[in-house]
């Protein structure tokens, strides 16, 4: 299973998102900086940290880990 994380780098909310990630999965979420592309950049630039399931679903910050399980317990895949 491979969970992506929309973030940038030095984002104190991306930080502590991969961190409730880690806490519920065991494992991190793969990062990917939307500051590397100008449309993930105009997609995500006001909701980072956005974690996506490999189904393609989508969890806006905030987020605990209780949700994270329960949001990748829902995969549709």
């Amino acid at each position: 299973m491979q969970t992506i994380l929309y973030m940038t780098e030095y984002c104190p909310l991306c930080e502590h998102a991969q961190q409730h990630i880690i806490q519920a999965l065991g494992e991190p979420a793969q990062e990917i900086d939307i500051m590397d592309d100008a449309t993930l950049l105009e997609r995500y630039q006001v909701r980072i940290p956005v974690l996506q399931r490999p189904d393609g679903a989508e969890l806006n910050w905030p987020f605990e880990p209780t949700a994270v399980r329960e949001f990748i317990r829902q995969d549709t895949r």
